[in-house]
């Protein structure tokens, strides 16, 4: 009968032993490889099987005394006795993990995905209207059908169920709800809340089931004619509100809400009458040279007294506390006066009546918009910005909207401003 081996390592003989397996007793077993590498193994029979459970490195800087090895190998011992099966220490925190993440999974909703998502990308979003349709749309179409719902069941049906709705009624809003769905469950799947395809996701997917054409069918932006232009902003002109100001600044200079509210007076330029819109705040992304009207002149010089601290990155329109103006500020003051338009309408309205009632040329319209050169050979060629036409566009356009209204039938003169 063999002898049993109990205790039969030393600490100085595991720094000193030579590579191969060494028994110290009651399963435990030193290992030590040809690069010198020491480590703790338990040995027991499972189901008739040998099975090896690591317990530790047996040097270096985390390496497991040898009496703490032998706690540890009859520990793993009652186990196999008690009837379970022994697992490894690293085992068991990969499981304990795995159930940790599992549980965090379950817990996670829809909504509290999407607020991670919101609340880490929304510095970089362009302006506060963004921000808060991103929070608002989900509220309305997304949270009362999956919501509250694990991030890691929303399916296709939930999905569809959320757009059917107002997929025909509302196209844009259902566009960028659907685009926004499918983000947020991108973004879920990369922090390892959920696995499998995007529901939300359009090619080869949903197109199959909603109808293509609602998806493209874009919604237009409600436009003033610009024969009732001038009567607006007469009663505009007559609101005493920095709102109705950065209102009537807007409508001048054909700009769109972000890059007014945002507008700080490091940008401006008085003496020049030059309001320069760096790259950054611009939708696509380049520097915008906006000539100033006088009136335009008129309505900063008006506002100048808020800005204090004669600081240069001042809002030029800031809000009652201080900061920048919110992007709904224009759009209640619209809707006070009883507008059934929207603040963006009014560069319809501008580019309606440069068609209509202008001789200017149809790029210096466009850029006076800073639209994107569509052409890539004509976006070679054209070098300059048109800026001292552009000039002349924009006192055309101010001094139209400030001429006394015009009742009855307007007739379209193209040629009443020379280019």
């Amino acid at each position: 009968m063999p002898r049993r081996v109990t205790n039969a390592l030393t600490p100085l003989a595991v720094k000193s032993a030579k590579p191969g397996r060494h028994a110290d007793g009651g399963g435990l077993y030193l290992l030590v490889k040809e690069s010198g590498a020491r480590s703790w193994l338990y040995r027991a029979t499972i189901a008739g099987k040998v099975r090896d459970i690591g317990l530790g490195a047996a040097a270096g800087s985390e390496a497991v005394p040898l009496a703490q090895a032998r706690e540890l190998a009859r520990g793993k011992a009652a186990e196999a006795k008690a009837g379970s099966v022994p697992v490894s220490d690293r085992r068991k925190r990969a499981l304990a993990s795995a159930e940790a993440q599992a549980a965090k999974v379950a817990q996670t909703t829809f909504r509290e995905a999407a607020a991670a998502h919101i609340a880490l990308h929304e510095d970089g979003w362009r302006n506060d209207k963004h921000r808060w349709q991103w929070g608002a749309s989900l509220e309305a179409f997304a949270y009362p059908h999956f919501g509250d719902m694990p991030v890691s069941d929303v399916a296709t049906e939930h999905v569809i169920a959320a757009l059917q709705p107002i997929w025909r009624e509302k196209p844009e809003t259902a566009r960028r709800v659907r685009g926004r769905i499918e983000t947020v469950l991108d973004a879920a799947k990369v922090r390892g809340l959920r696995t499998g395809e995007n529901p939300a996701r359009w090619r080869g997917h949903l197109d199959q089931v909603l109808p293509k054409r609602a998806l493209h069918t874009r919604g237009h932006h409600a436009a003033l004619p610009y024969a009732e232009v001038p009567a607006f902003a007469a009663a505009l002109a007559k609101r005493e509100a920095v709102a109705a100001r950065a209102l009537e600044f807007t409508l001048l200079t054909a700009a769109r809400t972000g890059e007014v509210i945002g507008a700080t007076w490091g940008e401006i330029d008085l003496a020049a009458a030059v309001w320069t819109v760096p790259a950054a705040r611009m939708k696509a992304g380049r520097e915008h040279r906006v000539p100033l009207s006088p009136r335009a002149v008129a309505i900063l010089k008006e506002v100048q007294p808020l800005n204090t601290n004669d600081s240069a990155a001042a809002a030029v329109f800031p809000a009652q506390r201080g900061g920048k103006m919110s992007n709904m500020a224009m759009m209640m003051l619209m809707r006070r006066m009883r507008a059934q338009v929207t603040v963006h309408g009014f560069r319809s309205a501008f580019r309606d009546w440069a068609a209509e009632r202008t001789g200017f040329a149809h790029e210096v319209c466009e850029m006076a918009l800073a639209h994107t050169i569509r052409s890539a050979a004509e976006a070679a060629y054209r070098r300059g910005d048109l800026f001292e036409k552009r000039r002349k566009l924009m006192e055309a356009w101010a001094t139209y909207c400030t001429s006394p209204a015009v009742k009855g039938k307007v007739t379209p003169i193209r040629a009443t401003v020379a280019q």
